[in-house]
């Protein structure tokens, strides 16, 4: 099967127009762009994919070993653009693959002209050692990743109202519940471990792609402190807050999503 197949890589726009590439976060798929994308398309090559084990992608491509930290999600990225013929890509990732854009550009940032990194967080536990702040500390992680794993489709209905925030918007929230529950079982619990317990801020400082930090003003999963510290520390990093709430501004405010993303390109 090919590179394109197993992501189930879908391309929209001009063929030799300028690439912009939307990576999905956790228990989502290509899917959920469906608001942002479609705004780039008269000016760029729009590039939408699934992760290993997301959507359609080809589940049985997907590795425990290889998958068992973000580098081998950044490694797939690679050879993924690498497969399509693609440089000089704008690199949209919502949340952890925010970060996973970010190790990819480090491993090979002649791919990439500018990253959009929209809810991403280098670590999300609290570190008191070095006064930085995550959002959660280690027992709050470690109580989430048992839900998860004792009963995800029920932490699935349980989580998916408290993430997208919008209360007076339900249909929000059952579709990104609809989204999890679509998500393999035994590979979201083995995903979400590795993305809640990882730590990558010792990468920030080798990134020297330009890259914008989007943040919604309310975010549950990664506070406002998070959003600062990953653009304070990226070496041609900024900060924008988009007027949105919930962890999914693409899906809650997607105009505003788009008009950000559109500046910084």
């Amino acid at each position: 099967m090919s590179v394109r197949a197993r992501h189930n890589v879908v391309m929209h726009g001009p063929a030799d127009a300028p690439p912009v590439v939307f990576a999905h976060g956790f228990g989502c798929d290509q899917s959920m762009w469906r608001g942002v994308a479609p705004a780039f398309t008269g000016r760029h090559r729009v590039v939408l994919f699934d992760h290993l084990g997301a959507g359609a992608s080809d589940v049985s491509s997907w590795d425990p070993i290889r998958h068992g930290n973000l580098r081998g999600y950044a490694d797939d990225v690679v050879a993924l653009l690498r497969d399509l013929g693609l440089r000089d890509v704008v690199y949209v990732g919502h949340s952890v693959s925010a970060m996973i854009g970010v190790l990819a550009a480090s491993t090979a940032p002649g791919l990439f002209a500018k990253l959009v990194l929209v809810g991403g967080s280098p670590r999300y536990v609290d570190d008191e050692e070095t006064g930085y702040v995550g959002g959660f500390s280690a027992e709050e992680v470690e109580g989430l990743l048992e839900a998860m794993e004792g009963n995800y489709i029920g932490w699935s209905a349980a989580m998916a109202p408290v993430v997208m925030g919008n209360p007076g918007r339900p249909g929000l929230a059952d579709e990104l519940e609809e989204s999890f529950g679509r998500t393999d079982p035994q590979i979201a619990v083995h995903f979400g471990r590795v993305t809640f317990l990882s730590d990558h801020r010792a990468h920030l400082a080798g990134v020297t792609t330009p890259a914008l930090v989007m943040q919604a003003r309310e975010d549950i999963i990664v506070p406002v402190e998070v959003g600062r510290y990953l653009a304070a520390h990226l070496p041609r990093g900024e900060f924008t807050m988009v007027d949105a709430e919930g962890h999914y501004p693409h899906l809650s405010a997607p105009e505003a999503t788009a008009a950000a993303i559109a500046a910084f390109v």
